[in-house]
């Protein structure tokens, strides 16, 4: 069953998704890879109306007539590739732009799928430097993407080694983005960890929202199991509908238990969602 229902007689504007991130927890990716059959079918199973998997994860599902198969089969859409680079230098590397040109040239065969780019965390060492370097590589895929017809996102995170981890952090990166070619993901949990609050966070850049990464967060010492944390999700999700969001919200679940079992943490969140997340929201936004 769909988790995109209406609520008494409300028909929400957003799409709940599921991130493959949770799987790749796992061995650091090795215990799941090659799996992503298999992940969209359990995102499936878990009630979500869409996945977003990691672009150098897919193995032979880059192949989008097989990707268009798969997800067909489960009947869930495809709500973003997340594209993680380093992105360290004043220009993108050979590799950097070749993987990001084969993730524009896969998403071409999937209209409206955005395009999710995050930095891979090296330290926070010479950050005033590689934090102008971030903004003029992603500036640089997200014109290309324009170009190809793929809309794309930005996606702070924040381990101790993130360089978008901070106030200060998002100031210097966000208000600093072709806001026209690139929108952001804020991902409430990882706003959390970076020591805000995150629907004030997201009222202040919220003309840049265009997808939603929902992960909750307990501080001790991050994640934890959706539901389980301090994370206010209904404030956040009735905002959303009172702004009438219309773009995707990715569950991208972190915690612990993830390691030794995805498969549940996943269908658990379906279930969280369903019962404890949409009757919570009330009849109105």
């Amino acid at each position: 069953m769909n988790i995109q229902f209406p609520i008494s007689g409300n028909t929400l504007p957003f799409r709940f998704g599921a991130e493959a991130y949770t799987w790749f927890m796992s061995g650091s990716g090795r215990t799941h890879a090659g799996r992503l059959g298999h992940i969209i079918e359990i995102t499936a199973r878990a009630g979500f109306a869409g996945i977003e998997p990691i672009f150098t994860w897919m193995g032979d599902h880059v192949d989008p007539v097989r990707l268009r198969e798969c997800l067909d089969e489960a009947g869930i859409g495809l709500a973003a590739i997340a594209l993680a680079q380093p992105w360290n230098l004043s220009e993108e590397s050979s590799e950097e732009r070749a993987q990001a040109d084969a993730a524009i040239s896969l998403l071409r065969h999937f209209p409206r799928a955005l395009l999710c780019t995050v930095q891979l965390p090296a330290g926070r060492h010479d950050i005033g430097v590689r934090q102008r370097n971030l903004v003029g590589c992603v500036n640089a895929v997200s014109r290309r993407a324009a170009d190809a017809g793929v809309p794309c996102s930005f996606h702070p995170n924040s381990p101790h080694g993130s360089i978008v981890r901070t106030a200060d952090d998002y100031a210097a990166v966000l208000e600093n983005l072709e806001s026209r070619l690139t929108g952001w993901t804020p991902d409430v949990g990882h706003i959390a960890n970076g020591g805000m609050d995150p629907l004030e966070t997201m009222i202040r850049y919220k003309d840049l929202i265009n997808m939603v990464h929902f992960k909750d967060w307990d501080g001790s010492p991050e994640f934890c199991l959706m539901g389980r944390g301090k994370v206010d999700f209904i404030a956040i999700t009735r905002w959303l509908w009172r702004r009438n969001f219309a773009g995707w919200i990715i569950c991208e679940d972190e915690g612990a238990e993830a390691v030794d079992d995805p498969d549940g943490v996943t269908l658990h969140d379906g279930r969280w969602i369903k019962e404890t997340l949409l009757p919570g929201l009330g009849d109105k936004p």
